[in-house]
């Protein structure tokens, strides 16, 4: 893993407006998303750090075993896989919080990245985030993330309303 920058770039983004969603969905019969309706910690830590290693993401490994089955039983919390010819290959976390809804957590295991289905697997979460009755659908990157992120929230209609910047966090080095 490379060293982490001195600053961590955070950047906030948001849609307020269904009309604002440019979604981009595959035509593969072979890429599916389907709901976890119930994921065990097992099953969601699995995820986690096969889409978040890479970009040194630990919030969820910080959390203890029930910690994490309480957030993912809140009935507001919803896990959608993305899955290729039946096996996984990433996932996005939605957390509604009245009419708003986060992307909390979105990605793809390394050996899917570069193959158009980080833009399915968004344009899936946006288009379930609206269908839950969001008035705003938001989401936030930095600058461990994977290098396109950005540049497929802006494409898919996301626009920045905050930029911060901070002394990396210890955790993230």
């Amino acid at each position: 893993m490379d060293e982490a920058p001195n600053t961590l770039v955070t950047t906030y983004l948001e849609m307020t407006d269904p009309a604002q969603f440019r979604p981009a969905f595959s035509v593969d019969p072979a890429v599916t998303v389907r709901r976890a309706a119930m994921p065990d910690v097992m099953f969601y830590r699995t995820l986690y750090r096969g889409v978040g290693a890479a970009w040194r993401w630990r919030d969820r490994l910080l959390m203890s075993d029930a910690e994490l089955a309480a957030a993912l039983a809140d009935p507001n919390c919803e896990v959608h896989v993305l899955y290729v010819a039946d096996s996984p290959a990433g996932y996005v976390e939605l957390v509604r919080t009245g009419h708003t809804v986060e992307i909390a957590y979105f990605g793809l295991f390394p050996a899917f990245l570069g193959r158009g289905l980080g833009k399915h697997l968004l344009s899936c979460g946006i288009e379930r985030a609206w269908a839950l009755g969001a008035k705003r659908v938001w989401l936030h990157t930095c600058n461990l993330d994977a290098p396109h992120a950005l540049a497929n929230y802006l494409k898919r209609g996301f626009q920045v309303f905050q930029i911060d910047e901070q002394p990396m966090p210890e955790r993230y080095r």
